[in-house]
């Protein structure tokens, strides 16, 4: 089936609306909270959550779902991907809750962001100090007591950990062991709404790029939730003797891996953001300087800034059509993993090569400070390692074409 790349007018409106909301409400602060990393950055969250999450273009009509969610992050992101990530939403852990919770849970975690209370966070609790792109070797554990469970460990590099953990309303998503002997089939993941005794925030990272973001290392340490907050089944399904160690059959894991299927593409709007952040400010100072970039010249004719903007282009479009894709996906219901991995890949890749030549062509004003263009590759690595690195993106594309387990293919 056929898939049109054009925006639905709603979703162009939105482009609009958000990315006046960037150059407006993000642009503007984006160096102060550079340097501040870890001050809350009060204008922006106080802003968007009383009047930016209201608003929207004023014609409404048939919207494009999650392409349009892509278009809203590529847009608050050319702005500043750090403060995208500050800002009071359900983040990951929102995504889990929608992939994976039941009606009640959705209701019970998610209303909040309709609500007219204080700004909330929601943020998800993966990686650790030994478990890092293999989510299946996490040793948190969930232990069942009674009508609760019990986890114990230490989860690092959580985004938006901070207000997650600490702002009533908000909520962690930490994934946990409930049997270590069952492997993957023993992972599964638990809703810690914020303040919750035995969660707590142990520290804050201090990062090369989107510096303010709240990247936070939590420490959970008899940390007790009810039953409900499980998302998915308690079951676990033990691997049987003589069977493959791939991934089919292991629906508990694999259904909290699901949530990358949708993260992965928004990840990718980020890096696409970012991008043609560096991008349009390339354009401008050739603008500027009245260099023309001759698109219909013979490549032997063109310079070497020419086909170098020319492949920056090309390199931006190609991520966001790949984005788009997986996320047309999404709206029809179809599996889309191995299209996720392909847009995270290529946009991880691209977006770090569009920053480090921007600043390449600018010259000594690239590399200093008096522009944005050399926070924006310092905020576009990021992209090439978060919600999976460019080399697990690569690996799951290869196993989804060739069919192959990941006992077959490592």
């Amino acid at each position: 089936m056929p898939i049109s790349f054009e925006m639905s007018e709603t979703t162009a409106l939105a482009r609009e609306h958000f990315h006046a909301m960037a150059a407006e409400h993000l642009r503007p602060i984006s160096r102060k909270y550079d340097v501040q990393e870890h001050d809350l950055p009060t204008e922006w969250v106080e802003w968007y959550w009383n009047h930016g999450r209201k608003g929207g273009p004023e014609k409404a009509g048939p919207s494009d779902g999650f392409i349009q969610v892509c278009v809203q992050t590529e847009e608050l992101c050319w702005g500043d991907a750090g403060l995208y990530l500050r800002t009071p939403f359900a983040g990951l852990g929102g995504s889990a809750v929608a992939a994976a919770g039941t009606p009640e849970q959705k209701k019970a975690f998610l209303s909040v962001f309709q609500g007219d209370g204080p700004p909330a966070w929601g943020a998800m609790a993966i990686t650790e100090a030994n478990a890092g792109s293999d989510s299946a070797a996490i040793e948190t554990t969930a232990t069942r007591d009674g009508d609760d469970w019990i986890l114990n460990g230490t989860k690092i590099f959580c985004t938006g950990g901070e207000g997650a953990s600490q702002a009533p309303g908000g909520f962690v998503v930490v994934w946990a062991t409930v049997d270590k002997s069952a492997g993957r089939g023993g992972i599964k993941a638990f809703v810690v709404p914020a303040g919750t005794p035995g969660m707590t925030l142990v520290g804050l990272e201090n990062k090369l790029g989107i510096r303010a973001s709240d990247t936070a290392t939590l420490m959970f340490e008899s940390c007790r939730v009810p039953m409900q907050n499980l998302l998915g089944s308690a079951e676990v399904r033990k691997k049987k003797a003589g069977a493959s160690t791939g991934d089919k059959g292991d629906k508990g894991f694999k259904g909290a891996m699901a949530t990358f299927d949708a993260s992965r593409p928004i990840v990718a709007a980020m890096a696409v953001g970012v991008g043609r952040a560096a991008l349009d400010y390339v354009l401008e100072e050739l603008a500027r300087q009245e260099i023309e970039v001759r698109y219909d010249a013979p490549p032997a004719e063109q310079t070497a800034l020419e086909r170098d903007v020319i492949e920056m282009q090309a390199e931006l479009q190609a991520a966001r059509l790949l984005t788009w894709r997986a996320a047309s996906m999404m709206n029809r219901g179809r599996p889309n993993s191995l299209e996720a991995s392909m847009a995270k890949a290529k946009a991880g890749l691209a977006v770090t090569r569009i920053t480090q030549k921007a600043v390449e062509l600018l010259g000594p004003l690239g590399y200093s400070k008096k522009l944005l263009v050399e926070k924006w590759m310092r905020d576009a690595k990021i992209n090439d390692i978060y919600e999976g690195t460019q080399q697990i993106n690569q690996l799951i594309v290869a196993r989804r074409i060739l069919d192959y387990p990941s006992s077959m293919l490592r």
